[in-house]
């Protein structure tokens, strides 16, 4: 996928309007003057950044359609925005951006500042052990950690009812089925957009299994 023809896929798919365009242009371009200081994204993507990270984030939309006045996304280890400042370029969700780096920290305050998205962005400066326990409809991650130690950290913030969007690459399947031997869910492995090879685990956790399974599972293996 080239840049044109990322920006093309958010406009037919997402029906993304020229004024978002414009503010997403804005962001790209603030990232690459603050990768020039600081480690954001691999140099190897700074030329790709619509196709590489603006559509890899935004098409995480297309796996939810929760009302805009009720949703209230947690995006876990948020480092150079994605996918938590796309999204909230994309919609009108209140946004909980995770990230515990001193300096991403700093860049993600001003960049939400740079953006007007105060009344509805809030970076979280806090390791997530630290972040208080409140309940969110939809829980991103990319890149943060193994799907079971993820799911130990953030488990506190989720109802039944909480849509989980997790982007694994190639990993995608083997995480699940390692997650499984633990967690109880509904979930499935879809196909990104920006990776032939990639998937994205996509649906929501029910809990921890019951300790009687686990043994079953061991069971079975032996």
């Amino acid at each position: 996928m080239t840049e044109a023809e990322a920006i093309a896929w958010l406009q037919e798919q997402l029906n993304v309007s020229r004024e978002t365009l414009d503010a997403l242009e804005t962001f790209a371009a603030f990232l690459k003057r603050e990768a020039e200081s600081q480690n954001l994204i691999s140099a190897s993507t700074l030329d790709h950044i619509w196709s590489r990270h603006i559509v890899d984030s935004a098409q995480l939309l297309l796996f939810t359609d929760a009302p805009a006045a009720q949703t209230h996304w947690l995006d876990l280890g948020s480092g150079a925005g994605f996918p938590g400042l796309v999204i909230a370029l994309l919609t009108n969700y209140r946004v909980t951006l995770v990230e515990s780096r001193a300096r991403r920290i700093d860049y993600l305050q001003r960049a939400v500042e740079m953006l007007d998205l105060t009344h509805r962005v809030n970076v979280a400066g806090v390791t997530l052990e630290r972040l208080e326990t409140a309940p969110y409809s939809v829980i991103s991650a990319r890149a943060f950690a193994p799907l079971p130690k993820l799911f130990d950290l953030a488990a506190r913030f989720a109802t039944n009812n909480t849509l989980w969007l997790l982007p694994k690459g190639r990993n995608a399947k083997a995480e699940w089925d390692s997650a499984q031997a633990v967690w109880d869910g509904d979930f499935r492995i879809m196909d990104s957009v920006t990776g032939q090879e990639a998937g994205i685990i996509v649906g929501r956790l029910s809990g921890k299994r019951k300790k009687r399974a686990i043994f079953e599972i061991q069971g079975q293996k032996e």
